[in-house]
């Protein structure tokens, strides 16, 4: 049988991608594996899926002062020595890395035991664990046409990200009933990110009296954010976060306003959802959101709207102007070469599997 090990972990961004591929690499025959940290997130996410998870040591490599920089080094090398072992053991084919400091030493140790290894960057600009890794690995993945200027050409790919294809299956009447909503008026989906975002929210919560003269809102706010006072308005429907239903209310989106996590806007394109992007501000951030959404919007698949230029009158100019010309962002989208990525990976990951 053909084994592979997925590792990739730290943040739900980190992990998604490779929950997107499971169900493909079950299809072509795969015995999967995961390596994680012993207690990161991924080692959640990845449970209900019945696929083996071997926990390793885990350090982050900052860039900024901090006493753990002391102490991380000596977790690495340990995680380093903990994966080694692994790999020997499971003897896998092939190892598909989606970032996060936990990789590191997965990629490093797959080197060493001259196993091949696809890795991913989401990102416009790779950050430091596939700094490291990209040295080490046999293909590169990345989503954004501009990342290949900064990779090495002979091995890199652009696919986009894996998306799970649950999220194309939606019900639109499904998300209208649970929203109360009419046929009437289109929708206007808001995604603020998973703790949601506090600078979007107002903004959408001051313009809701003219929104809703000619929209519906359905607003994913973030845990704690939802505001009480608003929950009878008509055409507004808040929830902190929304899980199994997602499909569905994307389904009944006419038109999205969300952050620029590159796994959020990759799901955006799936979809071909004409989108607005509020990226997070350079201030609290590296800016890799702001380098993501002018992407898209270089690309034809978004609109952006910076954080700081953040006020009701700009939402509501952007968010009709977005809507009205709809149809070319769709356009764009569907001819997109960032389609189809669980095929294009998976097709990488059996071709180096084959050398």
């Amino acid at each position: 049988m053909k084994r592979i090990i997925l590792t990739g972990g730290g943040t739900a961004g980190h992990v998604t991608p490779n929950i997107a591929l499971i169900p493909r690499l079950k299809e072509l025959g795969y015995d999967i594996q995961y390596i994680g940290s012993y207690k990161g997130i991924e080692k959640e996410l990845i449970e209900p899926f019945d696929i083996p998870y071997h926990g390793i040591s885990s350090g982050k490599l900052r860039r900024y002062f901090s006493v753990q920089n002391f102490t991380d080094p000596f977790r690495v090398i340990k995680g380093f020595s903990e994966a080694h072992s692994i790999i020997k053991q499971l003897k896998p084919d092939v190892i598909f890395s989606k970032g996060g400091f936990v990789s590191v030493p997965v990629v490093l140790a797959g080197k060493r035991c001259k196993v091949p290894t696809v890795i991913h960057e989401s990102d416009m600009t790779p950050g430091l664990a596939n700094k490291i890794a990209i040295p080490s690995a046999t293909r590169i993945c990345c989503n954004f046409p501009e990342t290949l200027d900064s990779l090495p050409k002979e091995k890199s790919v652009l696919t986009g990200s894996p998306i799970r294809q649950e999220l194309l299956s939606g019900n639109k009447i499904a998300a209208m009933d649970l929203c109360g909503f009419s046929a009437d008026k289109p929708v206007v989906l808001v995604i603020g990110g998973s703790l949601g975002s506090v600078a979007v929210n107002n903004a959408v919560r001051l313009a809701l009296p003219e929104l809703l003269e000619r929209f519906q809102v359905v607003h994913l706010c973030g845990r704690d954010k939802v505001d009480d006072t608003l929950t009878s308005m008509k055409g507004y429907k808040q929830f902190e976060y929304i899980k199994n239903e997602l499909r569905d209310i994307f389904a009944l989106a006419d038109i999205v306003i969300s952050r620029a996590g590159a796994n959020a806007i990759c799901e955006l394109l799936a979809l071909r959802k004409p989108n607005l992007l509020i990226p997070l501000s350079a201030h609290a951030s590296r800016g890799d959101q702001i380098l993501n959404a002018r992407s898209f919007e270089r690309q034809g698949f978004s609109m952006v709207l910076e954080e700081e230029d953040l006020t009701k009158e700009a939402l509501l100019e952007s968010v009709q102007s977005l809507y009205d010309n709809r149809a070319s962002y769709m356009d764009a989208m569907r001819d997109s070469r960032q389609q189809d990525s669980i095929d294009t990976i998976t097709g990488l990951i059996e071709e180096i599997r084959s050398k």
